[in-house]
């Protein structure tokens, strides 16, 4: 009876790692395109705009999801819906908004492997909050990590520090620190992914609309409204909520690792398209992303070590 038991667990935890490992990837695959996406929609209409068309597209899914889940959802307590909303806030409008506002104020292949930089920002609070197996290496991937962000930043146009906007470099890291919050809390709150999500959808809907309004708004058509509503209803609502999935079944330890192959995805895109890194950036982008998957790689060991 108890091997059985002990079979019946293992089995219940390898499926569960299964569908996590299935979920951050689905993630991963839409977050990639949306940098290349963004950069498209940014050519020819304000920030403001495909914002709006974001949240709107996010909110739809967001909703369907809510709706096809109803009988199964569990009520939330009321001491916990404060706490849901504020992570799924700043995680969800956060994240975005400042990801966009770094997007259209300094080249967006730099802009977005500043961005990626959560995982670090995770890292570094790994090692002040919790026990890790091995400080003194997730330590040293963070810090170079941050080596290879000061070597994208420098590696600018003509080599000079700070040539984009500087409040696109803070932007860019804000969303990092947003990003990095989410991922950090949202398996610690007993809260659904649609739950959790929806409302901090509809706020960005009704926030970018008054943006959308102050700006001059005029609606898109073809295939820039389909876009608009694609980086909405796919790398922004598909994808956190297939992320959001990932870190309840299975923490931050084995998808951290797939995760971290977002900015190596996003970047080749970015590249293919004609994005272009100069040769010390590029140094700087292999720096940010391999310590992002050493972070990952660690934090996956010490967990299963658990």
């Amino acid at each position: 009876m108890v091997e059985h038991s002990a079979r019946c667990r293992l089995f219940r935890h390898g499926s569960g790692s299964i569908s996590a490992l299935v979920f951050a990837a689905g993630a991963v695959a839409l977050w990639s395109t949306n940098a290349l996406v963004g950069k498209s929609l940014l050519a020819s209409h304000p920030v403001s705009q495909v914002q709006f068309l974001q949240f709107a597209g996010a909110a739809i899914v967001f909703a369907a999801i809510r709706l096809m889940s109803r009988e199964n959802a569990a009520p939330v307590a009321a001491g916990a819906a404060p706490m849901a909303l504020a992570v799924g806030f700043i995680g969800l409008v956060g994240t975005m908004v400042l990801q966009y506002i770094a997007f259209s104020s300094m080249p967006v292949i730099e802009a977005n492997l500043l961005a990626y930089t959560w995982p670090l920002m995770v890292a570094a609070a790994v090692i002040i909050l919790e026990n890790p197996r091995r400080p003194a290496l997730l330590g040293v991937a963070a810090v170079v990590g941050f080596i290879g962000v000061a070597l994208v930043i420098s590696g600018g146009l003509n080599q000079a520090w700070l040539q984009g906007d500087l409040v696109g470099y803070l932007t860019a890291f804000g969303s990092a620190l947003c990003m990095a919050f989410y991922s950090i809390m949202v398996g610690r709150v007993a809260t659904s992914p649609d739950r959790l999500l929806l409302p901090s959808a509809l706020i960005g809907v009704a926030m970018t609309f008054l943006w959308c309004v102050r700006d001059g708004f005029t609606w898109p058509f073809g295939t820039d409204l389909a876009l608009g509503l694609y980086l909405g209803a796919g790398p922004m609502g598909l994808g956190y909520y297939f992320w959001s999935r990932a870190l309840k079944l299975e923490g931050s330890g084995k998808v951290a690792v797939v995760a971290y192959l977002t900015p190596v995805a996003s970047t080749l895109l970015l590249t293919l398209s004609g994005e272009r890194l100069t040769m010390t950036a590029i140094v700087g982008a292999v720096l940010v992303i391999g310590s992002c998957v050493t972070v990952g790689v660690e934090r996956s060991e010490a967990e299963n070590h658990v």
